[in-house]
């Protein structure tokens, strides 16, 4: 007898990562191996395992032609690509040092997550005509500046509290609060924009949120009860969130980020047939959004979504209150 799919993993029932992260809560003891076999291999998986979209999800050839929503897609994907493959291999670090065995499966399991992630963005390019011969290479080249000024500085400062100093719940916040908590709402947002345009896009950026809302969820439990027991590590943690956010302030990530943002915002009105009313998020049609407006909009999704998890740990939200906004 197949055992049933978690809700929070099933394709059809999951929420969106904005609701799923600020409603549910996890922990490493119901997320662990077994969970992950069944209800996201043979679950959220089912039939999407090898390319993150199911075989009837297509690439449209408009994305296939030279174009900026095409320029768009392979910068956005080729971005995530290179980020979530850092992911994976700063997580072998929490696996070796996670404290009790539900945590090191969990983060065993996340580590596998991250690297389908990866794998999935990559071969997506190659859905839009990156050779496969060329496209670690081609990743490589456009990567280069991001990877240099905004991805190292962060994999440094996260390996000084793993590797270095062995700071087990330190990296969990590292991680859930600062690294993903960050760019969990660009990804519901790559989600929202390239679903009209694209069904194999949109699904691949449905998986990955699926996945995405279990690591926050799970982590901000681990988190929580870390500090029922150990309230004195309250102060550490506080300071590594504070210094997370000053780290993040003094990234050039936007520019990035508007840059492709500039390019979807040429190419969607040359699809606008396609993409009709609908709306990016409640009462907003995507065709009336700027590129500003939208990388706004995510940011203020960060804000919610902190708001919600930092209140669920006992923490104070002012801690990741930028000095830059501020």
């Amino acid at each position: 007898m197949t055992a049933p799919v978690a809700p929070e993993a099933d394709w059809e029932k999951a929420p969106g990562l904005l609701d799923g992260a600020k409603e549910l809560t996890l922990g490493p003891e119901e997320c662990d191996l077994a969970y992950w076999f069944t209800s996201v291999a043979q679950g959220t998986l089912r039939d999407r395992g090898a390319t993150g979209h199911h075989a009837n999800a297509l690439t449209p050839d408009f994305l296939k032609a030279p174009g900026p929503l095409r320029e768009a897609l392979i910068l956005e994907f080729g971005f995530r690509a290179l980020s979530e493959e850092l992911a994976t291999r700063l997580l072998g670090h929490y696996v070796t040092i996670a404290p009790s065995i539900p945590e090191m499966e969990f983060y065993a399991t996340q580590l596998i997550d991250e690297a389908r992630h990866a794998r999935v963005f990559r071969q997506h390019l190659v859905d839009l005509g990156v050779p496969q011969s060329a496209l670690l290479r081609e990743i490589e080249e456009m990567t280069q500046d991001y990877r240099k000024r905004v991805l190292n500085p962060v994999v440094d400062f996260t390996l000084d509290i793993v590797r270095d100093k062995a700071d087990f719940p330190g990296g969990v916040g590292v991680f859930a609060i600062i690294i993903e908590g960050v760019l969990a709402p660009a990804a519901e947002l790559s989600e929202r924009k390239w679903t009209p345009l694209s069904p194999a896009t949109g699904e691949i950026s449905r998986g990955t949120a699926i996945d995405e809302i279990r690591h926050l969820t799970v982590a901000s439990t681990i988190l929580r009860d870390h500090l029922v027991e150990h309230p004195e590590y309250t102060p550490r943690l506080l300071e590594i969130l504070r210094s997370g956010v000053r780290l993040w302030d003094e990234l050039p990530d936007r520019e990035f980020v508007i840059h492709r943002e500039e390019l979807f915002q040429e190419g969607m009105f040359k699809h606008a047939d396609l993409i009709g009313d609908y709306e990016v998020w409640p009462g907003v049609r995507l065709l009336d959004t700027t590129a500003d407006q939208r990388y706004d909009m995510a940011e203020q999704w960060t804000d919610e979504m902190a708001d919600v998890r930092m209140k669920y740990m006992g923490l104070p939200v002012e801690v990741l209150a930028s000095e830059a906004g501020a």
